[in-house]
């Protein structure tokens, strides 16, 4: 039988004390407030990108080329809120409703560059500026190889 260390009665105070010093600076998260500032981050995203589609297409253009107006302009507000230090707070207030949009993967690309910046070009912005977009876009292209070979694999042997 394995033998039970004995805690000192002031070991077990200072723990208890920790405890609740813990508990007491731990930030509560209520799941339902942060899924609707989720919501309305990613709704004012969607507003944005809704408003720069029908302005261009108010302007004449097809819908394909007034969708790449739109991932550009919305791209561009995101490195510019960026570097103003502002798209962070928006990111903090809306979550994943402001991170997973693509002004979302614009932040994570730009961001590393503003902060290394003091350190160069080669060894700072260059070292680091994928350190946060770098897994998103190895994963993200692996992926859509792996699922094109298995879709032409798929086609060859007649599944599709």
């Amino acid at each position: 039988m394995a033998k039970e260390k004995k805690i000192s009665p002031q070991k077990a105070e200072e723990q208890r004390a920790y405890n609740e010093y813990v508990k007491e600076v731990t930030p509560t998260h209520s799941l339902p407030k942060n899924m609707a500032k989720a919501f309305v981050a990613g709704g004012l995203i969607c507003i944005i990108g809704q408003g720069i589609l029908q302005y261009c297409g108010s302007l004449g253009l097809d819908k394909d080329t007034a969708g790449s107006w739109c991932s550009l302009f919305l791209v561009l507000l995101s490195v510019v809120l960026t570097g103003f230090n502002l798209y962070p707070k928006f990111a903090n207030f809306g979550g994943a409703g402001a991170l997973v949009p693509i002004t979302g993967f614009a932040n994570s690309v730009a961001a590393p560059c503003i902060e290394f910046k003091k350190e160069g070009q080669v060894f700072g912005i260059g070292c680091k500026i994928f350190t946060i977009a770098g897994p998103v876009i190895l994963y993200g292209i692996f992926t859509s190889w792996l699922l094109g070979a298995i879709y032409w694999i798929g086609m060859y042997f007649g599944v599709f």
